[in-house]
């Protein structure tokens, strides 16, 4: 089997697992929905008050809530993606067999995590926006170019995503226990991504060092060029910058870690 083939028969192997757990995406599906209309009037509410806040009206408001719910599991905003696993593979010292393997670690990982976020945005992506669709007036575009475009974004959201927590993963080999990691990670991306805030709100320099971090890569970014309120092309540099920066200093860190891999218990 060719490099290529395998590394897609993993991301393959990866959706299949995700979709069977079937319960569990029906119940993420009803989180993301009640979720969404808890925003979605404090949203109306927030743009009754200040009309076109960081530059929307509130159909835009409104879609950009919509779209977050959609993306929230897709580029794993609060992880639940491949980072758990490695982290006990890392702590359990079954690790070092996944080095034996022929194959790369950070490709293998980033394969299974591309087959996680394919089934997510196709298993709760679309239906939280087609609810929202129904019940709000959003601001969603006809063309279907800009559709294409939104789904770029988002490719490049979930890579920069996987960066950061094969990072954030890798830590393990030393703390030999990575979720305190993870946890900061996470709460960074619930401020940092425009999960529940677009970052256009934040004001001053927050609002600029905000949107200049990679978080805002999962989010704000592919919202944005759905909403048509950002360059495309601009965007994917960005988003491509990151990713490109943080997978380089994955691969640093995975190659100084597997030097001196410490197994727990010898």
């Amino acid at each position: 089997m060719g490099t290529g083939r395998l590394y897609a028969a993993v991301a393959a192997g990866a959706f299949r697992r995700y979709a069977t757990y079937r319960v569990a995406t029906a119940a993420g599906l009803f989180t993301n929905t009640v979720f969404g209309l808890i925003l979605a009037y404090t949203f109306i509410a927030l743009w009754d008050e200040k009309p076109h806040l960081g530059g929307y009206d509130q159909a835009q408001a409104l879609t950009y809530v919509w779209v977050g719910q959609g993306l929230l599991t897709v580029v794993s905003v609060m992880g639940g993606g491949f980072e758990d696993e490695l982290i006990e593979r890392i702590r359990t010292g079954d690790i070092a067999i996944d080095l034996y393997r022929p194959v790369d670690l950070q490709l293998w990982w980033l394969a299974q995590d591309m087959g996680r976020a394919l089934f997510q945005l196709l298993g709760r992506g679309a239906v939280p926006l087609a609810f929202g669709a129904f019940f709000f007036e959003l601001a969603l575009p006809g063309d279907p170019l800009t559709w294409i475009a939104f789904l770029v974004a988002v490719a490049l959201g979930v890579l920069v995503s996987f960066s950061i927590r094969y990072l954030v993963a890798l830590s393990a080999f030393w703390l030999m226990d990575g979720a305190g990691v993870a946890q900061m990670a996470w709460i960074l991306g619930i401020f940092c991504s425009g999960m529940v805030l677009p970052l256009n709100v934040f004001p001053g320099v927050l609002g600029e060092v905000v949107r200049a971090l990679p978080w805002s890569s999962l989010i704000q970014a592919p919202a944005d060029v759905l909403l048509g309120t950002a360059d495309p092309l601009g965007t994917y540099a960005f988003q491509a910058a990151w990713a490109l920066a943080l997978l380089a200093a994955g691969r640093l860190v995975q190659s100084a870690a597997t030097r001196r891999v410490v197994v727990q218990g010898g």
